[in-house]
C-alpha cells in the first residue's frame, strides 16, 4: 500500500504547527512493525534525508520515510506481533526410569499363566521428566540464536487537558454598563464602565428575544430619565437668564 500522500503530509504538518501529533500506522514497507499505531513528532528535511518523518512507537522515537506510513484509521488498533515459540528442553541424560513390562506375542511367558516375561520380549516404555533450572523453569536452548522479544505496541497518547473555560460578562446596573472578564479562577479583568452604545452593540450579537426585550425596557427608562432630567435643566436655565436680564437693566 502506498505511503504518505502529499496532500497528508501537509495536514499532519498543520496539525503539528498547531500542537497536535497526528497518529500514523506503520506499512509493510516498515517490516515487523506493520500495523502499529505511532506519533509524529515532527518532519525533517527531505533534502538531507530519506527518513525525514520522526515518529513516536512507545518509547522510542524513530526516522522513517513517508512510505512506512500511512494516516491511522479511526478506531484503529495495533496488531500484536506473533510471540516466538518456547524453546524445546535439552535431552535428559541417561538416568534411572520407570520401565513397564508388557509380553512380547507368541512368547511362553504370555500365556493365560501371567508369568513375568523375559528381558528379550519386554517392549520398555520411558516415562522421562523434562529437566529444569533452579528456578523451575525449563533450562534454555544450548547453541541456539537469542530470541528478540516483540516490541511492546505504542500506548494510546493521551489527550490534551483543555484551557479553562473564558467568561465574558455583560452587566447593568445603577445606570452603567459595565464589562468583566474571567478564565477559570484567574480575573482577566475586573468589572469597567463602558459606553451604551458599545454595550448595545455587544447585546445584538445575542440574538436572543427575551435579553432584547430587557434591554430595550432598560433603554426606555434611560431615555425617560434623561429627557426629565432636559426638561428640568431647560426650566433653570430659562430662570437664570431671566434673572441675567433683570440684572442687566439699567436705572
Amino acid at each position: 500500500m502506498a505511503g504518505l500522500s502529499t496532500d497528508e503530509l501537509q495536514v499532519i504538518r498543520d496539525g503539528l504547527a498547531s500542537g497536535r501529533k497526528p497518529r500514523v500506522q506503520f506499512t509493510e514497507a516498515a517490516g515487523q512493525m506493520v500495523g502499529q499505531i505511532g506519533q509524529v513528532i515532527g518532519l525533517g528535511d527531505p533534502a538531507e534525508s530519506e527518513e525525514w518523518v520522526t515518529v513516536r512507537f512507545g518509547r522510542d522515537e524513530l526516522p522513517f520515510s513517508p512510505g512506512d506510513l500511512r494516516v491511522a484509521p479511526r478506531g484503529a488498533a495495533a496488531r500484536k506481533a506473533v510471540p516466538p515459540p518456547a524453546p524445546e528442553p535439552d535431552p535428559v541424560p541417561a538416568g534411572p526410569a520407570f520401565v513397564l513390562d508388557q509380553p512380547a506375542p507368541g512368547s511362553r511367558n504370555g500365556s493365560r499363566r501371567g508369568g513375568p516375561a523375559t528381558a528379550a520380549s519386554v517392549a520398555p516404555a520411558v516415562v522421562e521428566a523434562p529437566r529444569e533450572d533452579r528456578a523451575g523453569a525449563p533450562a534454555p536452548r544450548k547453541g541456539g540464536d537469542d530470541v528478540t522479544a516483540p516490541r511492546k505496541p505504542a500506548a494510546r497518547a493521551a489527550k490534551p487537558k483543555p484551557p479553562p473555560a473564558l467568561t465574558v460578562t455583560l452587566s447593568y446596573g445603577e445606570g452603567e454598563w459595565m464589562v468583566a472578564a474571567s478564565q477559570g479562577s484567574k480575573s482577566l479583568a475586573k468589572p469597567y464602565v463602558i459606553r451604551p452604545a458599545e454595550a448595545l452593540r455587544m447585546v445584538a450579537l445575542v440574538d436572543v428575544p427575551g435579553v432584547q426585550e430587557a434591554v430595550d425596557q432598560i433603554m426606555a427608562a434611560e431615555r425617560s430619565e434623561a429627557e426629565e432630567q432636559a426638561r428640568r435643566l431647560r426650566a433653570e436655565l430659562a430662570e437664570v437668564e431671566a434673572r441675567l436680564a433683570e440684572l442687566g437693566e439699567k436705572p
